[in-house]
């Protein structure tokens, strides 16, 4: 199994073989080995590689084509929420209705003046 989007990724962040090895805690040979194909990486080093390299392990290995990690988080703001857009949101694997959202926005709202009024108190 050859990682061949490591080398592509490594350059785009303008590293060297060094620099990212030792990102990596690892020798630079071991490093190389990985982006050859000659050494295949553990699980541990492809998670690491799939952090440092800001990307999915399924990107590294060749199985998708985004290399968006899904770690990267995209912000919802439910007060802005058009509800004719093409979003579902589920809680225990079932769709929240337009109530169930509306009242979930309003106990977050509550809570947190509660949270606030308390920390003002102490």
């Amino acid at each position: 199994m050859k990682l061949i989007r490591l080398t592509q990724l490594r350059k785009e962040r303008k590293w060297t073989l060094q620099e990212t090895a030792d990102q990596l805690g690892i020798a630079k040979s071991t490093y190389a080995g990985y982006e050859s194909g000659y050494r295949q990486p553990s699980l541990d080093s492809l998670i690491k590689l799939a952090d440092i390299m800001d990307t999915s392990i399924d990107y590294l290995l060749n199985r998708i084509e985004d290399s968006e990690s899904p770690m990267n988080v995209k912000t919802i703001h439910l007060d802005q929420f058009d509800q004719n857009e093409k979003w579902e949101i589920h809680l225990d694997d079932e769709c929240l209705t337009k109530d169930e959202l509306n009242d979930f926005i309003a106990f977050v709202r509550a809570k947190r003046l509660v949270e606030k009024s308390q920390s003002k108190h102490t």
